[in-house]
């Protein structure tokens, strides 16, 4: 029987605080994978810059509180390597070296490439870094030998794109040096900001999984409801209420069909159904708040868990890129 664990590799970048889509979408999948495969788990400092680059004094900032809230959500550094990305150059060496093989077209046929322009048109994306991004995405899965990626279904391009580039590398140069990773397709659930929109610091409907009670209960009064439900004792529909969202995923799930019917039904008011999912949501973060303070309070143990992580994914870094150089006849 093999019982070689698989190496996954995933991200996120340090652009402010992480609301609880990033907690449910990412960080949840994040403490069942450290489980049961080699997880190498960094933040994606460099990519900030493709879309932030003109303000980047708060990065390091957000770095280290992006890693608190990890470790304060479960995810442990003993099962898996915690990095930022800019503390190990050869991701830049390597996103160099593929950067002279790949050709253009491939990375403006990467459909969010024009997405983001488009949705972030108020920012100049037309740098060399936006166009790039994916080649670097490229570089920090190929670099570490990664046989898994979690992405969203909206990320399987830039996947496809990494084992295109990889396929490249080892046809031009003769040997099966890089990798070619599988996408991991993992189901997000899908949870709204407070006003119904997708969850966006953007939008600011947002709620940070750091947010101390007070601002959880006042952001929580203020989510969109059924519209058509004016008076209490109208009949709502709770498909159509944020609150109800946020039930199917926080509340337990007995309770969830007792809201939903007490909805359909008016025995329920809204104010109610918001004060229960108040408490429910206080709940389920109790714990995280606790360790999120304790944290906070010890940011050196902090920074040697970064300091940690960062000689682990150095020394296999250093060891993909020593294959890279002799590959290409560099060394």
């Amino acid at each position: 029987m093999n019982n070689v664990k698989k190496r996954v590799l995933s991200g996120m970048r340090p652009t402010g605080k992480l609301h609880l889509g990033h907690y449910i979408g990412v960080l949840e999948n994040w403490k069942k994978l450290q489980q049961d495969n080699e997880c190498f788990f960094f933040v994606a400092d460099w990519h900030a810059l493709t879309t932030d680059y003109n303000d980047p004094s708060k990065i390091r900032e957000y770095t280290e509180d992006m890693v608190i809230d990890w470790l304060a959500s479960g995810i442990d550094p003993e099962k898996c390597t915690m990095f930022v990305q800019s503390d190990i150059l050869e991701h830049a060496e390597l996103h160099l070296l593929l950067s002279m093989i790949i050709p253009i077209p491939w990375l403006e046929r990467v459909p969010s490439y024009k997405e983001t322009q488009e949705s972030l048109s108020e920012r100049d994306l037309t740098t060399y870094g936006f166009l790039g991004y994916p080649l670097l995405q490229s570089a920090d899965i190929l670099i570490y030998g990664a046989d898994t990626v979690p992405v969203g279904i909206d990320q399987v391009p830039h996947i496809e794109l990494t084992r295109e580039v990889a396929r490249r590398f080892n046809f031009l140069y003769g040997e099966n040096t890089l990798v070619e990773p599988q996408s991991m397709l993992t189901a997000t659930p899908k949870l709204p900001g407070i006003d119904g929109r997708k969850m966006s610091k953007s939008f600011d409907n947002c709620i940070f999984i750091s947010d101390n009670p007070e601002t959880v209960e006042k952001k929580v009064m203020q989510m969109v409801t059924d519209p058509h439900r004016i008076k209490k004792s109208d009949c709502g529909d709770p498909e159509l209420s944020t609150v109800y969202a946020y039930h199917k995923i926080f509340t337990p799930g007995e309770k969830v069909a007792e809201i939903a019917e007490g909805c359909r039904t008016a025995s329920i008011g809204c104010v109610q159904c918001k004060k229960i999912l108040i408490q429910n949501l206080l709940s389920a973060f109790s714990g995280f708040r606790a360790r999120r303070t304790e944290l906070e309070k010890n940011r050196s143990f902090v920074n040697d868990i970064i300091n940690e992580g960062k000689g682990k994914a150095s020394a296999e870094a250093r060891k993909m890129m020593e294959r890279v150089r002799r590959t290409m006849k560099l060394k």
